[in-house]
């Protein structure tokens, strides 16, 4: 089963330290090695990001940084997991290299192989 983790955090603008990057780097080699990890990215801060809506027909336009948000998407991960409690376990280690912050973990629709 696959499952897409989307990391929210409290956005501070500082860089990650050399020690995080590197125990960042050892947890995603751990899960590919595994096959738990099929993708991952962190995102830029907010300040470069926009949002864009659709509502009633209408379309905006919203400039970063989000300052109404109290927590800005940090990244996301798609992992692969044998089940919903193999995908917890795999979010709580990844919050414990990680730091402070939420994932909220969202399982995908992979559509049933078609016989020949």
């Amino acid at each position: 089963m696959r499952f897409l983790s989307i990391y929210r955090h409290r956005e501070t603008n500082v860089p990650p330290s050399p020690e995080h990057i590197a125990a960042m780097g050892e947890l995603i080699e751990k899960f590919t090695k595994s096959g738990h990890l099929i993708s991952t990215e962190g995102c830029l801060p907010s300040s470069l990001g926009f949002q864009v809506r659709r509502d009633g027909g209408r379309v905006t336009l919203k400039d970063g940084p989000f300052t109404e948000a109290k927590e800005v998407v940090g990244g996301f991960a798609l992992l692969e997991a044998e089940s919903k409690e193999e995908a917890i376990r795999l979010t709580e280690e990844f919050l414990a290299v990680v730091g402070e912050g939420e994932c909220e973990v969202r399982q995908l629709y992979e559509a049933p192989a078609f016989a020949s």
